[in-house]
């Protein structure tokens, strides 16, 4: 498969560590791909490699060797700046730890990615407001992080997320810090996040989160297979 129905794409792709003078293997000849509007999920026990092909696949770091295509351009070998322009335009980023800022009220959280990006001021008030309509977040715009619940702290770090309209959202086990009644609430809206047509990839470790996604691959002592 190639072209652009593909947002990922990676081909041998592997990645070591060196300590002290011993060489640690993480990835092995992971072959991955993802499809324009697909749900996908990438299951593994802590251990795994997940937050190292996590850090590739969101360009915060570099493979060893093998191949990466991240909406049909090839990531090995950009730059430092062109790794932070990717990650600013094509991906969303959703964590487990929310990464709000403590001193920012819900809106202006929402809004740093387009300060970053330079959009004009008037489109960047549109936008936030829009995203957390559709979120149910309005209401709680003048709120700081400290004053809403953990729901929706992560309803706001998507909607920071989607405020960029990226070509992929990637969310790092994004129910890891919820209780159970939450985790529902918020497995529900990334399964209507995908059904509204964006692309989404789900770093996990439990079965129940995986299984809100179209298709599963397992990561287990640096190898990848689908389920």
């Amino acid at each position: 498969m190639d072209g652009p129905s593909l947002i990922i794409e990676t081909r041998g792709l592997c990645k070591s560590y060196t300590l002290g003078e011993t060489n640690i293997p993480v990835l092995f000849d992971i072959d991955f791909t993802l499809k324009r509007g697909e749900f996908a999920a990438i299951m593994g026990p802590s251990g795994s490699g997940k937050s190292t092909l996590l850090n590739i696949l969101g360009c915060l770091d570099t493979p060893g060797g093998g191949e990466y295509r991240l909406n049909n351009r090839l990531v090995n070998g950009l730059t430092e700046s062109e790794l932070a322009d990717v990650r600013r335009h094509d991906i969303g980023f959703v964590f487990q730890n929310f990464n709000l800022l403590p001193k920012l009220n819900i809106a202006a959280n929402v809004e740093l990615p387009l300060i970053y990006d330079n959009v004009p001021v008037k489109s960047r008030k549109v936008r936030v407001e829009e995203t957390l309509r559709s979120l149910g977040l309005w209401e709680r715009r003048h709120h700081r992080p400290n004053e809403i619940s953990g729901g929706q702290k992560q309803r706001t770090a998507i909607a920071r997320a989607l405020v960029k309209r990226p070509a992929l959202i990637l969310a790092d086990e994004p129910t890891g810090n919820l209780d159970s009644t939450t985790t529902r609430e918020i497995l529900a809206l990334l399964k209507t996040l995908h059904e509204n047509g964006n692309t989404l990839l789900i770093i996990t470790h439990e079965r129940d989160v995986a299984e809100q996604a179209q298709v599963i691959h397992h990561l287990r002592d640096g190898r990848l297979t689908r389920e």
